[in-house]
């Protein structure tokens, strides 16, 4: 108990500085506080895992506009700064074109000088996917979505759609053959999946929205998603998910939060940075401004989960 405590207030100190070596601006309340709250644990979970004496004040976006931010918290001390998370904010911060670098949190379709872009992107799942069934050898997909949930698949779907072309069908019923070269992309929620009833066991995909934790998923479906959540290599997305359990669209933002701090570290260890790491949330390229993320793709085979290689 009396440790705990003292880990509580020694946690306190370091998070509480008078400066800030590196400033992480997150909505930490309002519409979009459970995502910011679950990107900043995973954050510090990391970062006390990686026994860094960075010192770090984080700052709530929903209460302070950036360029109050920008005037009042960052000084001469300052080196970097992480998120924010919402895209009109990273508008604003591009803006204002910072000296100090940014890892800025989202995606956006325009670049900016000393802003990096970090995101749980929907068209990096799809080029994961895209390499998979380019692997199995896939001429023609068939798409099969679940009415009502379009929009959460749809920048997915607009990039598989770019590299298929004419390969690419919507089916308003499941096929009852699939042939070697044909392929079935399910788009949909784990409920929804659950009441097809009988699927194939070759050739059938899905994305991370139809995986639930504790949930059956149907044997020979492929899935590409986040790596932290089917291992247990990252004991501090492991320890952070324990503090406070966290349905799996949130446990990808415990590991994004972990991957920004191993972004942060680098940054912070070299003035240009140019590396690649086997992150929690996939493979992890930075080079040239760019930062690129490749999740990892998964098949439920009859001894469980495989990592598809």
């Amino acid at each position: 108990m009396y440790k705990k405590i003292w880990l509580l207030f020694s946690l306190a100190a370091i998070m509480s500085p008078a400066y800030a070596d590196v400033l992480v601006i997150l909505p930490e309340s309002g519409a979009m506080a459970r995502a910011g709250q679950s990107i900043k644990r995973g954050f510090l979970s990391a970062y006390t895992a990686s026994g860094s004496k960075e010192k770090i004040i984080f700052v709530d976006s929903a209460k302070n506009s950036i360029d109050t931010i920008f005037k009042k918290k960052l000084n001469s001390k300052t080196k970097l700064i992480v998120g924010p998370l919402v895209r009109s904010e990273i508008e604003a911060v591009m803006q204002l074109n910072p000296v100090i670098p940014v890892l800025a949190l989202n995606d956006l379709n325009q670049q900016s000088n000393n802003v990096w872009q970090f995101s749980l992107s929907k068209q990096q799942d799809a080029v994961a996917l895209n390499q998979l069934l380019k692997k199995d050898k896939i001429k023609k997909l068939m798409v099969f979505r679940e009415s009502g949930v379009e929009s959460a698949t749809e920048l997915l779907l607009m990039s598989v759609a770019s590299e298929f072309g004419s390969g690419l069908h919507f089916v308003n019923e499941l096929p009852k053959k699939i042939s070697k070269k044909e392929g079935l992309l399910l788009l949909g929620s784990h409920q929804w999946l659950e009441q097809l009833g009988s699927l194939p066991e070759k050739n059938i995909y899905a994305t991370p929205i139809s995986i639930e934790q504790g949930k059956t998923i149907p044997l020979g479906l492929s899935f590409c998603d986040t790596p932290a959540l089917y291992n247990g290599q990252w004991n501090d997305v492991i320890k952070a998910y324990k503090e406070q359990p966290e349905n799996m669209a949130f446990q990808r933002l415990l590991a994004f939060g972990g991957d920004a701090w191993t972004i942060s570290q680098q940054f912070l260890n070299t003035s240009q940075p140019e590396f690649s790491f086997e992150g929690r949330t996939g493979a992890i390229y930075v080079n040239h401004g760019k930062i690129d993320r490749q999740p990892y793709c998964y098949q439920q085979q009859k001894h469980g989960i495989q990592l598809l290689k």
